[in-house]
């Protein structure tokens, strides 16, 4: 636990240093710019859609033995569409309560998958900060690259959305549905933040060797930098701190299994 206090403490005050703070800057503005983008465009696909919405009905009647059959077809356009839906009390409220509902979820959960990925192309710079501020007798090996990583995210991407896939019976049932709406980002989280930053301080070796020692440890401490990004924006200041405290765990590792050897 001391330890562990230790990794915190450090890891809030290398945050605060100047060029921290800088960094900290990066990942904010471009996942607005990403965020405020596709709102717009998927905003305006939206748009297109509400355009025009077709209604039609037919209903067959007989009248002295003979079948009559009667068409009704309307078009409703633009707002005559969101006057449609709004027309009656439960109408109107099924529409807002999903589209709030639903548009804070996919907006929350998608600036954490936006956040992880831009925060990848900083890692290397935030780490190598750490090192020399903390650990200049540790050097920084590595064992990654752009193809493997690319390829790497791309898989996690499949499992992640294959997991939303095969989890959705656990949508409905109460409580549940929590974890089970949860566990596949998580997946990708976990994934994303680890290998991103051993990759970029042990061999392959040493990456494997502190997972396999200190996996449930590891696995811990994502979950709760994983429950700290669900607190609507904080991913987007976070994000850093979040290379900075695992950053620590791992030097500190490697330096233990460097002295043993």
């Amino acid at each position: 636990m001391n330890d562990e206090t230790s990794i915190l403490q450090k890891s809030i005050k290398d945050l605060l240093s100047a060029k921290m703070l800088q960094y900290s800057l990066l990942p904010f503005v471009l996942s607005m710019v990403i965020l405020y983008t596709l709102f717009f465009v998927v905003a305006g696909m939206g748009v297109d859609q509400l355009t025009t919405l077709d209604i039609s009905s037919t209903q067959t009647s007989i009248q002295n033995g003979i079948p009559h059959t009667e068409s009704f077809s309307a078009q409703l356009e633009g707002t005559a569409i969101i006057q449609f839906l709004m027309s009656s009390a439960l109408t109107s409220w099924i529409a807002t309560f999903l589209v709030y509902t639903i548009g804070s979820f996919i907006t929350l959960y998608f600036s954490i998958f936006v956040a992880l990925l831009v925060i990848g192309f900083l890692t290397h710079l935030i780490l190598k900060e750490i090192q020399i501020r903390h650990y200049r007798d540790v050097e920084m090996i590595g064992y990654s690259n752009a193809f493997e990583s690319i390829l790497l995210t791309l898989k996690w991407i499949i499992i992640m959305m294959v997991l939303f896939i095969v989890f959705i019976p656990l949508y409905f049932i109460p409580i549940l549905n929590v974890i089970a709406f949860n566990l596949p980002l998580y997946y990708f989280f976990h994934k994303m933040m680890t290998y991103d930053v051993s990759s970029n301080i042990c061999t392959k070796e040493e990456a494997m060797q502190i997972n396999y020692i200190h996996g449930s440890t590891l696995r811990l401490k994502t979950l709760g930098l994983y429950l700290l990004s669900l607190i609507p924006f904080v991913i987007f200041f976070a994000s850093v701190f979040y290379v900075i405290y695992l950053g620590h765990s791992y030097f500190i590792e490697v330096r233990k299994l460097r002295s043993a050897n």
